[in-house]
């Protein structure tokens, strides 16, 4: 359904108590988005306007065409990686390129209506480069943090540690100080006083203190020069299919993370509130804020956990209050960006530090190390590689492992036993419904076997094993598919081998109790054509019946 949220609310009614509640939540978000936009650009490789390009940009859009009715949108700390990666590969006209392209295949995949399927991504996979990118951001935040006099920046986790212990003699007690105050008073209004916004109160108590002593500390305005009061005009960027090329898997990377952690937060919002979103038309939405944002000079977009968590909790009705958080900041943008110049970036570092602990999942991590072994595994992989290599290359890592791991549990589930005349007997007397096997008997020259569980390519080796245990071929080779859900492809070319192998040895085999779906299958790949008539029986009554037939026993 590529309905907008904002439709389905407005149809339901939208009278002024509830644009009240959606006032009161926008004006509340976009105080605890304006640090948090700047600092996530800056921490990103950029200047800190273009955070609070995406943040009124994006923001707007997400809400506006969203299929949630609480997400907020904007730049994200999950985003820090590979912001910086593109940027430092190819360029910030590189990493505007790249969101654009990014915005399009997140369009096409809500279009196509594959925004169930982004969902399907194991949760180890999710945890591990979540947890990953929370590591990379606190170790990105050290230099302002303790204030280091550091000329250059490696982008690898190891080097850029090295690279801080070289330079620890520089650090500067002023801009610790503030660092440790902005984590104090974040922390501790936490504690006492949730409801307030401790991040802005943090960040400025920590630039009211820099100006009123004139600490020696690097503020937005030394480093960066002041920040625009206006949004700038949209320009398209320059393009070449070469350029497209290299950018298509920083662009592929920037879709798939934002497709995550957009219905992330969106699954997290239904939870809170009792509603159920649109995944498709969310994933429409974000498409097109992220081309929004990058024609605006913005970084990537996507919803954000934290500040729509603070959305419900400050009493949102509807996506009005996310669009209406956009307009503030916009405000906010026009009234002090002369002031927001005066903000020391270490106190900037002391937010993202607690973001980053925040985006830690410690508690998730602690439920996922008493999880079994395959799970632990990816969970581990993935965050190695999210640190240590790139997020484009743990995801991809993570995903094919969990999913060997996935066929790997699946080939021990599917079981292939022995059928005997003395099992059915003792089915008939212990099982309800299996009263039809007794008496039953399966003559000599006939083998049946069972199979249970998914028929795929896994199952093939357990076939061969049967063939390669009997030593004398039966004249009928029975299978029993009552308990398997599904065949794929591969397990109809296992199937097809495991028959071909019998008829060279003169063994008719058949089947029975096979469910609709995987008859289908079988005709439509020709397999049922190859077993030759009365090959599918109904039951195991029936196909005992046409062996003896076939041994000439009837």
């Amino acid at each position: 359904m590529l309905v907008p949220k904002l439709i389905t609310v407005l149809r339901e009614g939208y009278r002024f108590p509830h644009f009240r509640n959606d006032l009161f939540a926008g004006i509340t978000v976009a105080i605890v988005a304006l640090p948090l936009a700047m600092a996530i650009a800056i921490a990103s490789g950029t200047t800190p306007d273009k955070g609070l390009f995406t943040a009124v940009v994006a923001g707007f859009i997400i809400s506006a065409l969203g299929g949630s009715r609480h997400q907020i949108g904007g730049p994200t700390a999950a985003f820090v990686v590979v912001v910086f990666g593109v940027i430092q590969k190819h360029g910030f006209d590189g990493l505007v390129l790249a969101t654009l392209m990014a915005g399009a295949i997140l369009i096409l995949a809500g279009l196509l209506r594959l925004g169930t399927l982004i969902k399907f991504i194991p949760h180890p996979v999710v945890t591990g480069f979540t947890a990953g990118i929370a590591l990379v951001i606190f170790s990105t935040q050290i230099k302002d943090f303790f204030g280091l006099d550091m000329t250059e920046m490696p982008a690898d986790f190891l080097p850029k540690w090295w690279a801080y212990i070289q330079a620890a003699p520089s650090w500067k007690p002023a801009a610790f100080a503030l660092a440790l105050l902005t984590l104090v008073i974040i922390v501790g209004l936490r504690k006492w006083r949730p409801n307030w916004p401790g991040m802005l109160i943090a960040v400025a108590a920590a630039t009211l203190l820099a100006k009123l002593f004139d600490l020696p500390v690097e503020t937005i305005e030394s480093r960066f020069g002041g920040i625009p009061s206006t949004l700038p005009m949209p320009v398209w960027p320059s393009f070449t299919l070469q350029r497209a090329i290299d950018v298509l898997p920083s662009a592929i990377t920037i879709a798939l993370l934002a497709g995550i952690e957009s219905l992330l937060s969106c699954v997290i919002a239904d939870a809170m509130t009792g509603r159920r979103h649109r995944s498709n038309i969310e994933l429409v939405s974000q498409g097109i804020a992220n081309i929004a944002s990058a024609l605006f000079g913005g970084l990537p977009a996507t919803g954000a956990l934290a500040r729509t968590a603070t959305n419900i909790k400050a009493g949102a009705h509807g996506p009005v209050s996310g669009m209406l958080h956009a307009v503030f900041l916009l405000g906010f943008m026009w009234l002090l960006a002369p002031l927001a110049g005066l903000i020391p970036l270490a106190a900037l570092a002391g937010v993202l530090m607690v973001v980053a602990w925040n985006m830690s999942e410690i508690e998730r991590i602690r439920h996922l190390a008493r999880a079994p072994e395959g799970d632990r595994l990816v969970l581990v992989v993935t965050f190695l590689l999210t640190v240590l290599v790139d997020i484009t290359v743990a995801i991809e890592v993570g995903i094919v492992l969990a999913a060997l791991i996935f066929m790997r549990r699946m080939v021990y589930a599917s079981e292939v036993t022995s059928v005997s005349s003395r099992s059915l007997a003792e089915r008939a007397e212990t099982e309800a419904g299996a009263s039809a096997f007794a008496g039953l008997d399966i003559p000599k020259g006939v083998e049946v076997f069972e199979i249970e569980g998914p028929f795929f390519f896994g199952i093939a080796t357990k076939l061969a094993d049967i063939l390669d245990a009997i030593e004398a071929p039966p004249k009928v080779f029975i299978l029993r598919m009552g308990n398997v859900p599904f065949i794929d492809a591969s397990g109809v070319e296992a199937l097809q081998s495991f028959i071909e192998k019998n008829q060279a040895r003169g063994t008719r085999v058949l089947l029975t109790q096979v469910n609709q779906p995987s008859l289908r299958t079988l005709n439509a790949m020709g397999l049922i054509d190859k077993l030759g008539p009365d090959a599918v029986q109904k039951n195991l009554v029936r196909a005992l019946a046409k062996a003896r037939e076939i041994i000439g026993e009837a």
